[in-house]
């Protein structure tokens, strides 16, 4: 469901991309959207979904039927009138907030009124993506992934008819993508209600002051607020520094962030989602050693899969730019700008995809902390990174300084996930697995492998530019799937088998 949901976002961008380019007014969309988008990481998706589903798979564990739905409608109850505080305030101050996220914005251009304009419209989103997020921890909690996982499919879809039946309709075209942000958010909080009636879970929106459940809840979601979110983070500080940069920086930004998500969410966020409420009954029951086995084992399977992600990312940045949006308004100057930053974003998919894996280490057994002070370290090595790699480059009047940030954030992606796992092994939380430092050691050398075969087979741009869009797919798809059986082909004639990657659970 979570390929589906990301195949449809690839649809989606290119949509985007051959309609509106990369433009002063695809840069305000970007930052309106990004905005409540970040808030929803932060807050619903990572900070509440990583509080929630500890205390309420302990809840089911331990406590009555009766108290496990009082903690559902209250804490439903604390969350709504939160969220529609927030969502007022957001509304009413949307010309400061685009100050504050987009400083490098002319506040008598075009680019910023049309920031403000729509992120009054997008703003909403986060008050309903968010019980959506509530939605989502309790169907997880039950084993239900599938609803969660498809349920972005309607924000695709919702902006895809956005991009190609309300634009044309509209005075500014651009418009019409905010207000399909705001249509999907509300989608994707009613295709959530028939699967919570279904396990008898649907909560009610009730208020109860110093309820111990929704305030156990808040006490690991105040410091999960910024330890679950130090990559999004780094990509808001990287818009807010593009932002001063020319005109088609964030959006190149933006579409090389969205190819490095595919990856990301599709195993790094999918693996995490499916152990989190697994460590936490581990945890509840005092399983230790199914603890650290559950935890090498979405170490091993990831790594499995990150390796090649990344070097395929890295190999074909521009053939993937060039093949899935760049028609129309987006010309090959965009596809070249933004594969440069693609690649630099590239190195760290292993990084930001072990942080998704190990941060519930932490957070199932309700410590909140400890990622948030190494999400601080990472948080002041990207700035500082930023300092020493993208200002030297910038006036030095180098190409592509916004490569530099992208850089940056996968530095601090590194340094983000090793803090975590030294932390673990120091507290034995995981005790590591025979065999590991080999199998590593395979992975990198079948993905050097693959690499290497990528860059031989692969044609020149030129020769991509000459191809239409099906013989642009066609050779694209031929390079995967060749990428793909020189890698684990490499990794069988090294030894490896499916076992090696095999849930112990």
């Amino acid at each position: 469901m979570t390929l589906i949901s990301r195949l449809f976002g690839y649809v989606r961008d290119m949509v985007i991309a051959i309609v509106f380019g990369a433009s002063g007014l695809t840069d305000a969309f970007f930052v309106a959207f990004r905005i409540p988008n970040l808030f929803r990481r932060m807050f619903a998706e990572g900070a509440f979904s990583l509080a929630f589903v500890p205390i309420f798979s302990e809840y089911r564990e331990k406590h009555s039927e009766k108290e496990l739905h009082a903690l559902a409608d209250h804490t439903a109850g604390a969350l709504g009138l939160a969220l529609f505080i927030i969502t007022a305030i957001g509304i009413l101050a949307a010309p400061w907030v685009i100050r504050l996220f987009a400083p490098g914005f002319d506040t008598t251009g075009e680019r910023y009124e049309l920031a403000v304009q729509m992120l009054r419209i997008t703003f909403p989103y986060l008050l309903f993506i968010s019980l959506t997020a509530l939605s989502a921890g309790i169907l997880n909690s039950y084993g239900r992934f599938a609803i969660p996982a498809f349920t972005p499919v309607l924000l695709n879809l919702s902006l895809i008819g956005a991009a190609v039946i309300i634009s044309p309709m509209m005075a500014e075209p651009v418009m019409a993508l905010a207000w399909g942000v705001f249509i999907a958010g509300i989608a994707q909080l009613a295709v959530q209600i028939p699967a919570l009636m279904r396990i008898g879970m649907l909560p009610r929106l009730r208020f109860k002051r110093g309820d111990p459940g929704v305030k156990k809840i808040l006490d690991l979601m105040l410091p999960a607020l910024f330890g679950s979110s130090v990559a999004q983070i780094n990509i808001l500080i990287n818009t807010l520094i593009a932002s001063f940069l020319i005109s088609g920086s964030i959006s190149w930004l933006y579409y090389s962030d969205r190819f490095v998500e595919l990856p990301l969410a599709l195993f790094g966020v999918a693996i995490g989602t499916v152990i989190l409420p697994k460590l936490s009954r581990d945890h509840s029951n005092q399983s230790t050693d199914a603890f650290s086995h559950t935890v090498g084992w979405a170490l091993r399977l990831t790594l499995l899969m990150a390796i090649p992600a990344m070097i395929g990312l890295i190999a074909l940045a521009r053939p993937i730019l060039i093949t899935l949006i760049q028609y129309g308004a987006f010309n090959p100057h965009d596809a070249f700008m933004a594969a440069l930053s693609l690649m630099a974003y590239a190195l760290g998919v292993p990084a930001f995809m072990l942080v998704k894996i190990l941060a519930p280490g932490f957070y199932s057994r309700q410590d909140s902390r400890t990622p948030v002070r190494i999400g601080i370290i990472a948080v002041i090595a990207n700035i500082l990174l930023n300092l020493l790699i993208v200002l030297p480059w910038y006036q030095s009047g180098a190409l592509a300084p916004h490569a530099g940030l992208a850089l940056a954030t996968a530095l601090a992606g590194y340094i983000n996930a090793g803090l975590l796992y030294r932390r673990l092994r120091q507290e034995e939380v995981y005790q590591g697995t025979a065999g590991n430092g080999l199998i590593v050691l395979r992975l990198l050398t079948a993905g050097v492998i693959m690499g290497a075969s990528l860059y031989y087979l692969s044609p020149n741009a030129p020769t991509w530019y000459g191809w239409d869009a099906f013989e642009r797919a066609y050779h694209l798809a031929g390079l995967i799937a060749a990428g793909a059986s020189i890698y684990f082909g490499s990794l069988g004639i090294m030894g490896l088998r499916p076992r090696h990657f095999s849930n112990p659970s």
